[in-house]
């Protein structure tokens, strides 16, 4: 027996003296343990890591120097750490002794020849035993020194003024109060102070550390106030022209429902309140003087995998958000939901799957409804104060192929893939629009909808992994045109003429187990990092990703519980393209190409337009730039400490100008650090920082 197994085998031994009341441990935890342990990684973890272990967007890497340097000497802390948290909200459904397995077979994956049998001998057992709710208990919990050893306290912000919907819906050129500033989804800011003439006269104004996590946040500002989220469900309020700290709020969430990296990619603020979904799958509003919780509503149970990344949008006073976790085989499945703003009372919920009764049910053929799964939402949705209608974009059934779920293309699956117009009042469907019917390769387009009015009509744009630019005419959903942002050898036929794509024959043959080609891939095309719209020169700027996969669907047991994603991949880089990360400015009268910017670095930050004409993105390497959105012209950019990543903002303040992006990785990682090993990425870093002229 080779180094490496051997003193694999005494960790097994150890373990088993730890934590195992057996006569003969080492017959009962022998090297066959490796073997054991790949069948339950395989059904436990392989649908967030990958079969290769390399991980994916969904879960970290478990093999090579980034996890060696992180675990290496602590794997009793690695065992600790999958014990109480692995797989995400469902640990209670895993057999102790496949922790064992599991651990054995990483380690032995790895080739760990360096373990520190001391630091293993002294696991405690009461470690283990419980998922402890973590010590923050109280929406001050910063005021308690032996918590958060500062002597800091909260304060109140005696001068906050309520905010309108209004104000939300036509907010004053200065603030930033929704996602994407207003709940047209733009993206755009109409301050101008910052120029291409005095761009690089930049100066960083002030920054702040954040909470470590996949930092996806967005931040929002009113009157000068800015409200900060985190990862781990942080919010604080800040003085937006020095960063100064206000108060700050610490959700007290479950260990184990903290998922797929801790995303959480916008709150929203309406009158007195700010509100957050959480990744235990509840939804909270706090009062936004002083940052005391007000009121918590549960809307699922975060064990059955649910959970979120994407928060509310304000629709007509009521609290609209969807929900994520829904490629397990439940019975409730994936929905949106409306809440009251002032009591948190749930006021509709809509599902996003078509059950029996819908008259679009037989959309999922023979399926049972415990096994139509997906259609999550994972990007916040739009709304249109004037139709009085919201606007969001669904992501694909799962698992991911077809075939997996005993389907094929040709079943389309409602209301998979497509954009929902919905009364935010009733959650009543007004229209859909179906997208890619029976999608089968992670191709979902769920991201972002920007709402644009045109000469004489009222018209939806949205772009998905496949890189498809759609635009709907958001009144009725009838479709009027798409353009194709980037190559692609999935579809065999797109017909711009009906708004129809059909996949290669071989896609829609696949079997399980049968591997097939797409470009892009599962990373896109286009991802979650927003696209901006300049409407005043009506151009639309997208980050987009060169990227292709490799994919085949794995066999899915169909049982309460079961499901997932279902599919493994290899992502590379497009064929000939050393150059991945793409940026594409789109004049949205003709859908035609105005300009294109590659680089080698992938863009890993929302767009931004401001009205000087300019478009602000970071990316891996990073940089964080700025455009000018005519030409495409790189005007400006700096160096930060960490990738960039998250939505840029711009705000103001008794006429000043600020520029803001946060900084770190999360999610991406995986695939970046494969994708891209010649670029430095630094670990951690995550940070907000501000930009203002001298």
């Amino acid at each position: 027996m080779n180094s490496y197994k051997y003193k694999l085998h005494q960790l097994i031994f150890c373990l088993t003296i730890a934590f195992g009341n057996f006569t003969n441990a080492e017959t009962i935890y022998s090297i066959s343990n490796i073997d054991n342990g790949k069948v339950a990684y395989e059904k436990f973890c392989a649908e967030c890591h990958s079969i290769s272990l390399r991980g994916t967007a969904h879960g970290n890497e478990l093999v090579g120097k980034n996890f060696l340097n992180k675990w290496n000497n602590k794997f009793n802390e690695l065992f600790i750490n999958i014990n109480q948290t692995m797989p995400p909200g469902n640990n209670n459904k895993v057999e102790y002794i496949d922790y064992i397995n599991i651990l054995s077979y990483i380690l032995d994956f790895n080739k760990v020849d360096d373990i520190n049998l001391t630091k293993l001998q002294s696991i405690n057992i009461n470690d283990i035993q419980e998922n402890n709710w973590v010590s923050f208990s109280d929406p001050s919990t910063i005021n308690q020194p032996e918590d958060r050893k500062s002597l800091f306290k909260n304060k109140t912000i005696y001068d906050y003024k309520n905010i309108t919907i209004n104000r939300i819906n036509y907010p004053n050129k200065e603030d930033w109060t929704s996602w994407r500033r207003t709940p047209l989804g733009h993206g755009y800011s109409p301050l101008n102070e910052i120029n291409a003439d005095n761009v690089n006269n930049l100066k960083l104004s002030w920054s702040l550390t954040m909470a470590e996590g996949s930092n996806q946040g967005t931040p929002l500002v009113y009157e000068g106030i800015m409200f900060l989220i985190h990862p781990d469900n942080i919010i604080q309020a800040l003085d937006s022209t020095n960063g100064t700290l206000i108060w700050e709020y610490r959700y007290p969430y479950k260990k184990g429902s903290k998922t797929l990296g801790g995303p959480t990619k916008n709150i929203a603020i309406y009158e007195n309140k700010v509100f957050m979904t959480t990744y235990d799958a509840h939804i909270i509003a706090l009062d936004a003087k002083t940052g005391e919780l007000i009121w918590n509503t549960k809307k699922a149970n975060f064990e059955d995998g649910y959970t979120h990344t994407s928060g509310p949008i304000i629709a007509d006073g009521v609290v609209v958000s969807g929900i994520n976790g829904c490629e397990r085989y439940i019975k409730d499945g994936c929905f949106i939901t409306g809440h009251d703003p002032d009591t948190g009372q749930e006021i509709w919920r809509t599902s996003t799957i078509a059950l029996p009764g819908d008259e679009n049910s037989d959309s999922w053929g023979d399926t049972p409804p415990l096994f139509r799964s997906g259609s999550d939402t994972w990007i916040p949705g739009s709304y249109d104060p004037v139709l009085n209608l919201f606007y969001i974009g669904t992501s694909q059934a799962k698992p991911w192929v077809a075939a997996s779920r005993g389907m094929t293309p040709k079943d389309k699956a409602l209301y998979t893939n497509s954009t929902l117009a919905i009364d935010p009042k009733t959650g009543d469907i007004k229209w859909f629009f179906q997208h890619i019917p029976g999608e089968t390769i992670d191709m979902e387009v769920g991201f972002e909808r920007i709402l644009i009015d045109e000469k004489n009509k009222k018209s939806l744009l949205t772009i998905g992994k496949d890189g498809i630019l759609w635009k709907l005419n958001r009144e009725n959903g009838e479709f009027i045109s798409l353009k194709e942002t980037m190559p692609q050898d999935i579809y065999s036929e797109v017909d711009k003429t009906r708004g129809i794509v059909k996949y290669r024959d071989d896609i829609i043959l696949s079997k399980v187990g049968k591997s097939f080609s797409a470009c892009p891939g599962i990373y896109g095309g286009h991802n979650w990092q927003a696209a901006a719209y300049d409407n005043v020169n009506q151009i639309i700027v997208i980050p987009l990703h060169q990227l292709c996969a490799d994919m085949v669907g794995r066999p899915i047991e169909r049982v309460e519980g079961g499901g997932g994603y279902g599919g493994d991949s290899k992502s590379y880089k497009m064929p000939g393209k050393d150059k991945i990360g793409k940026l594409v400015a789109i004049n949205i009268n003709n859908m035609k190409e105005i300009w294109a910017h590659e680089q080698k670095a992938l863009f890993l930050t929302g767009a931004l337009v401001t009205g000087s004409g300019l478009t602000f993105i970071g990316d891996l390497d990073r940089k964080f730039k700025a455009f000018d959105t005519k030409n495409g012209n790189l005007v400006w950019e700096t160096t930060l400490n960490s990738a960039l990543h998250g939505f840029p903002i711009s705000y103001g303040v008794n006429g000043k100008q600020y520029i803001a992006v946060t900084t770190g990785m999360g999610v991406f990682r995986a695939l970046t650090s494969h994708i891209s090993p010649e670029i430095y990425q630094p670990e951690g870093g995550n940070a907000i920082y501000v930009f203002e002229l001298p």
